[in-house]
């Protein structure tokens, strides 16, 4: 698909669902992958498939939302593995129900790792390829950010955040030669959104309409995701900066 070989990746939230799909499918291409992640259990799995691949990998237990974290890691990707060519803020949370039913500590949750994550781990990785005047950073949005999504008020300005944010950062590093593009998936599915289906309830009704609403008539799939975003870390892509692509099914389109 698209040569990484030799590139050294950080993928956050890389443990399971669409995280994992991109770390492996990075690895397949050639690039040694950082998983940094809260759920060390499901990061260590990873990484021994990584290793399986023949490319190496660390299992870094990481809270995007904590800067403190964050920088530490950071820092054990540089120390362990050299460098960093390749940032993919993947990491997010959310549970679907009504913005009126919402507390401030789900608030400050959802904020907290769908937003302060990507701001806290692209600022720590940026002054390393600025030095290198090399680097690609792709974030993970979502369709939520572009056209709001029903139950997901707080995630829906984050993710919007994500994809303003995106571009600012794409302008700002364009001069050192820093790709910073933005992929969105629509509706997705992973092992969050399978256990919200199966709670039932407003998430479960929300997410059990949404394959019908989807031109193409599926949810997606990881790999899906996965895909755009190794093609976005590639230098395939080198002359793409600044933008937002969906993979979605069609579910938006613009």
């Amino acid at each position: 698909m698209f040569e990484l070989n030799g590139k050294v990746a950080i993928v956050t939230g890389g443990g399971r669902g669409i995280g994992k799909a991109i770390v492996l499918t990075l690895a397949k291409q050639g690039a040694d992958v950082a998983i940094a992640d809260v759920l060390v259990q499901e990061a260590e799995a990873t990484a021994s498939e990584v290793r399986n691949l023949g490319r190496k990998a660390l299992a870094i237990k990481c809270d995007v939302s904590q800067k403190s974290d964050v920088d530490g890691m950071v820092q054990k990707v540089l120390s362990d593995l050299g460098k960093i060519d390749i940032l993919v803020n993947n990491a997010g949370w959310d549970w679907i129900h009504p913005f009126v039913e919402n507390t401030p500590e789900f608030w400050e949750k959802v904020i907290g790792i769908n937003l302060k994550g990507v701001i806290y781990c692209t600022r720590a990785v940026l002054d390393h390829m600025m030095e290198r005047k090399s680097g690609k950073i792709v974030n993970i949005g979502s369709d939520a950010g572009r056209v709001g999504s029903m139950g997901e008020a707080v995630y829906s300005a984050c993710k919007g955040g994500v994809i303003a944010f995106t571009k600012t950062i794409a302008r700002e590093m364009a001069r050192n030669q820093i790709n910073v593009n933005c992929v969105c998936p629509g509706p997705t599915e992973t092992p969050l959104v399978i256990e919200m289906k199966e709670a039932g309830g407003f998430a479960g009704k929300v997410l059990g309409s949404m394959a019908s609403a989807v031109p193409l008539r599926r949810l997606g799939d990881p790999q899906d995701l996965a895909n755009a975003v190794t093609f976005m870390a590639s230098e395939e892509a080198s002359y793409i900066t600044g933008q937002t692509l969906s993979v979605s099914g069609g579910l938006t389109m613009s």
